[in-house]
């Protein structure tokens, strides 16, 4: 018996992988998803860090400003600068954040289809704090299965892919490019 999820709209299954490519017929697919994951999150750091810059600049003006009284609401407001960078940009047509982009993956719904703004939050919720909670060991379930899936992306209904320009429909699963 499969353990049920919320469905939101996407996976009916924690482990339903029916609509993800097949790592043996498509195995570019998943080719050097792992370390290309590991760098992305690097350079989506390096982002993440300028964009809090830029915003710790800007805050402080407006703290000085109103005497301290917007402290709690903009201290508040930065720290939802990491969700908000992931959750928009996976969300995004592209559906990859710019170290993605950059390392050529992109997040997908286990159905193959680009995840929308809730599944994109849920995903990146569940990262952080699944990685705060076991200060970053939850990643290595990534080596124990065959999607190369971690604990937020199967929460999530979600899987992280290449993007090549090769129309998946040549293989076994129907995803569209």
């Amino acid at each position: 018996m499969v353990p049920i999820m919320a469905s939101l709209g996407y996976a009916s299954t924690l482990y339903d992988d029916r609509g993800m490519p097949d790592p043996v017929a498509l195995p570019e697919a998943y080719e050097g998803v792992l370390w290309r994951r590991i760098l992305a999150y690097f350079i989506d750091l390096f982002v993440i860090g300028v964009i809090a810059v830029f915003c710790w600049i800007v805050f402080a003006v407006l703290w000085v400003l109103s005497f301290g009284l917007l402290g709690p609401v903009l201290w508040f407001i930065f720290g939802l600068i990491p969700l908000a960078y992931h959750t928009l940009l996976l969300s995004s047509p592209r559906s990859a954040t710019l170290g993605m982009r950059l390392f050529d993956i992109e997040l997908r719904s286990v159905t193959g289809e680009r995840p929308g703004l809730l599944q994109a939050l849920i995903q990146t919720a569940v990262f952080y704090i699944t990685v705060g909670a076991t200060c970053s060991l939850i990643l290595l379930l990534v080596l124990f299965n065959r999607h190369k899936r971690t604990l937020h992306d199967m929460l999530a209904g979600t899987v992280v892919v290449r993007r090549f320009p090769v129309r998946w429909t040549t293989a076994r699963n129907p995803w569209p490019a």
